[in-house]
């Protein structure tokens, strides 16, 4: 009798085990999800933020109006843009900002701009760095969460619940040279 009950507790211990390790598992699992939520919040943001810096810019007549009213029209796309051509959008937004920034005579038209000027380009380059290191942080959740998705225990026991696999956000994010 004595070797049953030790037999019911070895049993019980090691579905106890197996539980928390499943609990564990599935919490790690929730907290990977709402760390790409938060990361593709805080990207969205430096994308608006960027989209915004890129209006100020278009509108502050350091440039010439052809060049104005390309930027205006990348950064309006990129904010407008549904889910689907919010990756296109925004990579023309990041030529749109490099073009601007290469064009041969800007370096003559910011020795003559004045100091809002330079507090205007100081948040193009900011939010420009932002957005970069934004999309990093995101793509790298993404990529720890699927690593987790892919265990076999996540996939045998439907740990992710309903959640969907989340995907890269990749565009062009190389900040212009100023």
């Amino acid at each position: 009798m004595y070797d049953w009950i030790m037999d019911v507790l070895f049993w019980l211990a090691v579905v106890f085990l197996v539980g928390v390790y499943v609990s564990w598992r599935a919490t790690r699992l929730d907290r990977l999800h709402v760390r790409v939520e938060t990361a593709r919040a805080a990207l969205d943001a430096a994308l608006v933020r960027r989209a915004a810096a890129a209006l100020e810019l278009a509108a502050s007549r350091l440039l010439d109006p052809a060049t104005s009213l390309v930027l205006a029209t990348a950064a309006h796309e990129a904010r407008t843009a549904d889910a689907e051509n919010r990756e296109f959008a925004e990579s023309d937004l990041s030529r749109a900002l490099r073009v601007v920034f290469d064009q041969p005579d800007f370096e003559s038209t910011l020795t003559a701009a004045g100091e809002a000027a330079k507090e205007v380009l100081a948040e193009v380059s900011t939010a420009a760095a932002k957005v970069a290191y934004a999309r990093r942080f995101y793509n790298d959740a993404v990529a720890q969460t699927r690593i987790a998705r892919r265990k076999p225990l996540i996939r045998v026991l439907p740990l992710a619940g309903r959640a969907p696999l989340p995907g890269f956000f990749e565009i062009d994010d190389d900040p212009p040279a100023i």
